[in-house]
Formats: C-alpha cells, sequence, structure tokens
C-alpha cells in the first residue's frame, strides 16, 4: 500500500465534490465498483487519457494488485480506494460519476442475500445520487441468473436497457476490455452478459 500511496485515496469522503481538483483537469469521472487486480480500469485508462477513472475494491490485498499495474503503467488519469459501494453518496456529489461500470460482481445466489446484489434497487437508488440523467452503468457478468435479475431491477427503477448481449464476444461490440475473471471464464467458453442502463431521472418518467 505505501509503495503506491500516490494513488491510494485514504479518505475518499474529503473529496467529495472536489475529485476534478484531485485529477487537475473537469475530464469526465467514471467508477468502477469492484476493480478486483485491476486489468479492466488500468485498460481502460491507459485507452481512454480524456477520462478519469477511480477504482473501489475492498479488498485491500487485491487492491494492492491493480495499483501496481497503474503505477506500472505510468498512468495519471487513475485513482484507487478501498471504500465499501455503501458510501457511494458520501464520496461523491451529485453528476460527480457520469458511468459506473460493475465487472462480475459477487452473484449473491440466495434469494435472501439478494439486497447484497449491487444491481440491487438499494444500490440503483445510491447511483443516482452521484449521476445525472442520461448517465450510464455498464454491467457485464458471466452468471445469467444475476443477469437476469438485473435487467429487471435496473427497468423497474428507471434506467434504460441499451446494447444487451447474451454472448458479448460474439456480439461484435468493440472496445471491450477483459478483466481476469473475465479472461478465464472466455477461456473456458463461457457467455459473458453485458448490458448499458441509461439513468433516465425521475423527471423522464412523469412524460411517458
Amino acid at each position: 500500500m505505501e509503495r503506491c500511496g500516490k494513488l491510494w485515496i485514504r479518505e475518499p469522503e474529503q473529496l467529495r465534490g472536489s475529485w476534478d481538483k484531485l485529477f487537475g483537469n473537469t475530464f469526465p469521472i467514471h467508477l468502477e465498483i469492484g476493480c478486483g487486480k485491476g486489468d479492466f480500469i488500468t485498460g481502460m485508462a491507459a485507452a481512454h487519457p480524456d477520462i478519469n477513472f477511480i477504482a473501489v475494491e475492498k479488498v485491500q490485498d487485491v487492491l494492492v494488485m491493480a495499483m501496481e499495474k497503474a503505477a506500472a503503467a505510468g498512468l495519471k488519469n487513475v485513482y484507487f480506494t478501498d471504500a465499501d459501494a455503501e458510501r457511494i453518496e458520501n464520496i461523491f456529489e451529485k453528476g460527480e460519476i457520469r458511468r459506473i461500470y460493475l465487472n462480475f460482481s459477487d452473484p449473491w445466489k440466495k434469494n435472501k442475500q439478494a439486497k447484497r446484489r449491487l444491481t440491487h434497487k438499494n444500490f440503483l437508488d445510491r447511483y443516482k445520487s452521484v449521476m445525472f440523467p442520461g448517465d450510464y452503468i455498464w454491467f457485464k457478468t458471466d452468471n445469467k441468473q444475476l443477469f437476469e435479475f438485473s435487467l429487471n431491477s435496473m427497468a423497474a427503477e428507471n434506467y434504460k436497457l441499451e446494447n444487451i448481449t447474451f454472448d458479448l464476444h460474439n456480439s461484435g461490440f468493440e472496445g471491450n476490455i477483459m478483466t481476469e475473471y473475465e479472461k478465464r471464464f472466455s477461456e473456458a467458453g463461457m457467455p459473458i452478459y453485458r448490458v448499458e442502463a441509461v439513468y433516465l431521472g425521475w423527471e423522464d418518467t412523469r412524460n411517458v
């Protein structure tokens, strides 16, 4: 952790409303919740220097691996924190995040665990508090049951679903950056499910 100290945000709540000052520019900020070992977030940061990235990972041992990759690549547009997704409203202001990435989140398979899924209503409402209408959640998983649950949950919470695919790697989608899990599942011949969910904003509901 100390070796990667410049990339590690220990008290992210202190930056609420002023993340642009940390990055030193006003580029849009994208957030990955559950970055794992960092293949996706470092790949995205390298491919998109005009976007700022923040990666959240609760497991510190894994977070260190992600930060080491970013440091080794010399990336200047990505920071990391071990905050919990439940604290997102305390970390970012309304509209401060323009896109959220949820990649291979824990499916919490038992029905009684549904509230812990990152695409449950409780979390989808939290995401709304840091985005503006028109901003996106990009979601990928190998778990069909979680994917179907997520589609229903997002639609019910006023997210418009776009670019739904039940087989990402055979869909023709360009620019996909794989996570560590995604590489493993793909090599095993497993399909990858993906959707882009646009937050419409409650005002749109009244006009439908």
